[in-house]
């Protein structure tokens, strides 16, 4: 088995774009990155459009041909290859069909880097050994024009390709009688081969799971379970396509990779600023503590507490602290209070000022709910006397609030986490 050389386009971001995010689209079998035409004149004019990449597949479009065996995971290495020669890092990744089995590889091997997961049409394992190895033989005895007519049926919903009979679908299978016939038979063989079921508990990444009603190769039912297997994803399923999702539908493609960009975006921006806050300590045992129950919960904490409203510039982060002990000691929230305590201190907070806060709320709040949060704030100073060092910490007399319930270091948060 063997690394092939891919080859891709770029198309870089506008210069009025907000993001510096790097988005990585993969054909299906027989395709090239051309599918992606109409998702990539749409995404590219948003406010926060990405950098976009479309890497073809060996002997598809730009790429080289080549005559020696791969897996998908060889794919994977050569995509991650040319990622890395347009800057690497993290980035988001999208295929349909084999393009998406690379996608799910890639989410699988270096879900360091990979920020969002998207598969249209596509599975973690795809039809039969056999099915592949008998495509395989006939493209090889009769090349790529003798699979074009059973290509349209499965590509494409019933009555597309009469309704748009200048459109893309007919250009795709233009295009497919000049991909070379080994590169496409050995992609056949790849696929035969691939089979990631047992490991999608492992897909780190948001993913999005898309199926087209009319697909009878990788049915809606398929792809339902194939997001059921992942921690977070989401399934969705167009009721007017067939198995080319993004030529299909160009518009709900790039609606829906959109949102998960935008979603995942806050979540990055979140979870940077929640751990500046809190400490990483604090947000890892938060996030070993995820369960399917409370994921939602802890995504949404991340994304519009963190990710948002924190990440407002219009008042500092040691304001936003004063506002947030206020607001707690108030409510009578003291786990959540001993935690911004803590993030107080991370925030610039000394001591006395924090002590301050709570003194003044006094007037507002009630003496009681001031009383109890001074004890939990003098817990938090005890268990960490390294913060606010040089600071003389006097905020005057107060005493333990009557019936006072054994501090847990642990907040709403975490339990949730």
């Amino acid at each position: 088995m063997t690394v092939p050389r891919l080859r891709g386009s770029m198309t870089p971001a506008p210069a009025t774009s907000a993001s510096s995010s790097l988005l990585v689209l993969l054909p299906s079998l027989g395709t090239t990155g051309e599918l992606w035409d109409g998702v990539v004149a749409r995404v590219s004019t948003t406010p926060d459009a990405p950098r976009i990449l479309r890497v073809d597949l060996p002997g598809h479009g730009a790429s080289p041909a080549t005559g020696e065996a791969f897996t998908v995971a060889d794919l994977a290495r050569g995509v991650l290859a040319v990622i890395d020669e347009v800057g690497g890092g993290a980035f988001h990744v999208a295929g349909d069909s084999l393009g998406g089995t690379v996608a799910l590889e890639l989410a699988l091997t270096v879900p360091e880097r990979v920020l969002s997961l998207s598969m249209f049409c596509s599975g973690a394992k795809i039809g039969t050994a056999e099915g592949w190895a008998e495509r395989a033989a006939q493209v090889r005895a009769s090349g790529t024009a003798s699979v074009v007519a059973g290509s349209a049926q499965r590509w494409f919903a019933p009555g597309y390709l009469e309704a748009h009979p200048d459109g893309p679908g007919g250009h795709a299978l233009k295009t497919l009688i000049d991909v070379d016939d080994e590169s496409y038979a050995l992609c056949c063989e790849a696929l035969a081969g691939f089979d990631r079921r047992d490991s999608l508990g492992a897909v780190r990444a948001p993913a999005l799971i898309v199926a087209g009603a009319h697909d009878a190769v990788t049915t809606p039912e398929l792809m339902r379970e194939l997001a059921e297997g992942m921690p977070d994803a989401r399934f969705v399923e167009l009721a007017h396509a067939s198995h080319l999702i993004p030529l299909e539908d160009p518009a709900e493609t790039a609606a829906l990779l959109g949102a998960l960009l935008s979603r995942t975006s806050l979540h990055s921006r979140g979870m940077q600023v929640r751990r500046e806050v809190l400490g990483d300590a604090h947000v890892d045992r938060a996030n070993e503590r995820i369960t399917p129950e409370t994921a939602d919960f802890q995504d949404f904490i991340t994304r519009y507490a963190w990710g948002e409203v924190w990440a407002r510039p219009e008042l500092t982060r040691p304001e936003r602290s004063i506002a947030t002990l206020a607001s707690l000691v108030t409510g009578g929230h003291e786990n959540e209070l001993r935690m911004h305590v803590r993030a107080a201190l991370r925030n610039g907070l000394t001591r006395t000022q924090i002590a301050e806060v709570i003194h003044h709320t006094a007037l507002y709040a009630g003496l009681p709910a001031a009383n109890g949060a001074l004890a939990a704030m003098r817990e938090v100073f005890a268990e960490a006397p390294e913060a606010g060092d040089g600071d003389d910490a006097r905020h005057g007399e107060w005493t333990e609030p009557t019936g006072a319930t054994p501090h847990t270091p642990e907040s709403t948060e975490e339990r949730n986490g």
